[in-house]
């Protein structure tokens, strides 16, 4: 039976610094809780949401701001694709208060948003998303590519490392007039970065976040990226990271490969949700088409996930262990 979100989200977490019950109420937007005790991040993830409030967008941002109000995320990483489908013009255009300012307007989602770039950024003045940043006090995209660490407690901490992965794809290279601003970004340099970076990295817990999926179970432009899989994969593998997290796929799926440790997470759309193509892909633990977002919670040693769909139902839940 699906779990409520409204709710605890919380269940019994032995041995790892939670300490909540979960609690289910019948009714709609009831936030009960017993929330955990000891030291703990909590954060959203979203993607694929810029469709001026429709196709459930408006909805999954109210049930983001309803469970925020709860859960108090720390901030939310959105994986790209806030405005479909032809970008922004400038920092000025009214697709931000359309697509972003007044539907994600609950005080408690008045937190951070970090940022990455997706393809449809890239249709428009790609620019104008990292500048956002200095007209905006929550956006905050100092570059196209960057990382930082987020405390968890005095024992551990979460690095998180942002990409920009359409310039790693070589079909939106070979597509300026589609494109214009990938061809003039060094793909080569960007790789290099993220090597660097993973390279000198002493934090607890690590996660990668791009736009596009570097395994999935959705075909016709959404399936496997071979560009990512032979570029980024690599690099990702060599350093042990904890999570790739993306979106662009439109659908929840958890991809979990028997030759590596790292989880794949495509969070769906938080508008318009695709058909899921194949449910029985190799390494699939979950995929679903459902509109939604993610709600996650670390402690020292574990990593928590909730995937919620816009009826606010926990549709799927992991933990990993460290």
């Amino acid at each position: 039976m699906k779990k409520k979100i409204f709710i605890v989200l919380f269940a019994v977490l032995l041995g790892c610094g939670f300490n909540a019950s979960l609690v289910f109420s019948a009714e709609p937007y009831a936030l009960t809780t017993v929330w955990p005790k000891g030291d703990y991040l909590s954060f959203f993830f979203v993607s694929d949401l810029g469709r001026n409030g429709f196709y459930q967008q408006k909805k999954v941002g109210d049930l983001m701001g309803q469970l925020a109000q709860v859960v108090m995320p720390s901030f939310v990483i959105n994986s790209g694709d806030t405005f479909h489908f032809t970008g922004v013009e400038s920092v000025d255009d009214p697709l931000w208060e359309s697509n972003f300012e007044s539907i994600y307007r609950h005080p408690d989602l008045h937190c951070y948003w970090y940022s990455v770039l997706g393809n449809h950024e890239y249709n428009g003045n790609s620019q104008a998303i990292l500048d956002y940043s200095k007209k905006s006090r929550r956006w905050k995209m100092p570059a196209r590519y960057y990382t930082h660490v987020k405390k968890i407690s005095d024992k551990a901490n979460l690095r998180i490392v942002y990409i920009d992965t359409a310039p790693l794809i070589d079909s939106y290279r070979r597509n300026p007039e589609k494109y214009p601003d990938v061809p003039a970004q060094d793909a080569e340099r960007q790789l290099a970065w993220i090597d660097s970076v993973l390279s000198v990295n002493k934090e607890k817990w690590t996660i990668v976040v791009g736009h596009h999926e570097i395994y999935s179970n959705n075909s016709i432009g959404y399936g496997d990226k071979v560009d990512l899989i032979e570029k980024l994969d690599p690099i990702l593998r060599k350093h042990n990271v904890d999570f790739y997290f993306c979106g662009h796929c439109h659908t929840f799926q958890h991809i979990k490969k028997e030759s590596t440790d790292m989880d794949y997470v495509i969070n769906s759309s938080g508008s318009l949700a695709r058909p899921v193509d194949d449910k029985g892909g190799e390494g699939t633990l979950f995929c679903s088409p459902n509109e939604g977002f993610i709600s996650c919670a670390l402690t020292d040693n574990e990593f928590h996930m909730w995937f919620i769909n816009y009826e606010g139902y926990v549709i799927y839940e992991y933990a990993k262990k460290k």
